[in-house]
């Protein structure tokens, strides 16, 4: 929702720290001009919280559909702290929409909850190019912000 207060994490410092974190992207291609600015702006910002080059491995994927199997195989390597789901479903005339953003969402939330393993969904699901746009580089942010953090928070509670 556009101007939501998304409020503070607890103790922002610790949990926004991003060394020493394994993060792992998937990008859909289909819309890529939107995806690679969502994957620009996570990478940047895994950077900006200390989150190395070296650390951040990115795949990509032919849409929507196909990022939860991404995500699904980099989860049974183990060697994530936390995933990242990016793509963009615009709506067209037809019931397709519904149909990939239902099935994505439900997938990428399926794949976290089987494999305790935290994945910020940043897949925009939007009317037209215009609301993409305007939402890429800030939700590719906040993805970024949302893996170190839930990873952090994991790391806490167990």
């Amino acid at each position: 929702m556009f101007g939501a207060d998304k409020g503070k994490p607890g103790s922002a410092d610790e949990r926004l720290r991003g060394r020493d974190l394994r993060l792992g992207i998937v990008q859909a291609r289909f819309n890529e001009p939107v995806t690679n600015a969502l994957a620009q702006a996570c990478q940047q910002e895994l950077l900006a919280l200390g989150v190395r080059q070296t650390d951040i491995r990115l795949v990509q994927v032919p849409g929507a559909l196909e990022v939860p199997i991404a995500l699904q195989a980099m989860a049974e390597t183990a060697k994530f702290d936390a995933l990242i789901a990016l793509g963009c479903i615009i709506r067209g005339e037809t019931y397709h929409f519904e149909l990939v953003a239902n099935e994505s969402g439900h997938g990428v939330s399926r794949v976290a909850l089987d494999y305790q393993l935290p994945i910020a969904n940043a897949i925009l699901t939007t009317e037209n190019l215009e609301q993409a746009v305007a939402r890429q580089s800030d939700k590719g942010r906040d993805a970024a912000r949302v893996a170190v953090e839930m990873a952090n928070l994991l790391e806490e509670i167990g």
